[in-house]
């Protein structure tokens, strides 16, 4: 962890270093490789809030990339999903949304509705959760209805490598507060892959998305998401990609950001508050543009 010290000149000053942020945890990965190039207790694990969707979503464009016409399903939103607590896509009972829309009420307002909504919409189809997994908490009733979904998040969090990584939830963290759920490194990891669809990505840079809500058998209404990433209306090369907030996890980002001919993604967790996470960010953007050589 950076530890903030006293120096008796600048000359002991590092100039060197990466910037003091208040993230708790953070890192930089090489976009086109995947590599990690820096970071602060980047595999510590952490609460880290609503960057759980970036996986819901994968497991949602994975299960579409073998079936497509999953995008135009009708998702209904239950009562159980439609009176998820937190940020909402302010969808209500019995109200539905098509597939595609919903991964935008995911990951735009990010609504732990439409997470609830996708993982009992497509619970059905995917296998249960193994013994490790039924240990780790989801052997509990209230998750019947989602539960193979969180668990088919948690067999692709091993297949692309996310070591340290456990979800118990299909919008974030969930658990005891004790339950921590995954970290700065495996969250670059999760990045590099999600990032590979074409879909998340026109999803996560649109700023704003309007869909059509079925109301009733013959009656629709309009409802528009903005996006909650800050970032993107800087216009600085900034195209995407989640937020996360709450108060065990603190304010998280994980950002994708183009220089030139370079691109990185970045993860801070647990900044000390929203715009705190965005100028922790930018000023590690800033540094590790530094540290590497000019890209045409």
């Amino acid at each position: 962890m950076i530890q903030t010290c006293l120096v008796s000149s600048a000359a002991e000053e590092d100039l060197s270093a990466p910037p003091v942020v208040t993230a708790k945890s953070w890192a930089i990965v090489d976009a086109k490789t995947g590599s990690l190039l820096w970071g602060d207790l980047a595999g510590e694990p952490r609460k880290a809030a609503s960057t759980a969707k970036m996986m819901c979503a994968l497991v949602v464009l994975q299960m579409a990339e073998k079936e497509t016409s999953i995008f135009e399903e009708w998702v209904t939103f239950s009562k159980v999903a439609s009176s998820t607590p937190g940020s909402t896509a302010g969808i209500k009972a019995g109200e539905k949304v098509k597939v595609r829309d919903c991964l935008y009420g995911l990951l735009l307002p990010s609504g732990n509705d439409a997470g609830n909504a996708l993982a009992e919409h497509l619970n059905a189809r995917l296998a249960g959760p193994d013994e490790a997994m039924l240990k780790a908490g989801m052997d509990n009733p209230t998750l019947k209805s989602r539960v193979n979904f969180i668990a088919e998040m948690n067999r692709v969090a091993r297949q692309i490598g996310m070591t340290k990584t456990v979800y118990r939830s299909a919008y974030g963290d969930g658990g005891t507060d004790k339950d921590l759920t995954t970290t700065a490194s495996d969250l670059c990891r999760l990045a590099v892959k999600v990032m590979s669809s074409e879909t998340f990505r026109t999803c996560v840079r649109t700023q704003h998305h309007e869909a059509v809500v079925r109301t009733g058998a013959k009656s629709t209404r309009q409802v528009t998401w903005e996006n909650s990433n800050a970032l993107l209306a800087l216009d600085m090369g900034y195209d995407g990609i989640k937020t996360g907030l709450t108060n065990q996890a603190g304010h998280c980002l994980v950002a994708s950001a183009h220089r030139g001919g370079d691109h990185l993604y970045g993860v801070v967790l647990g900044s000390s508050s929203a715009d705190g996470r965005y100028a922790d960010m930018r000023n590690l953007f800033r540094w590790a543009w530094k540290q590497r050589p000019a890209r045409p």
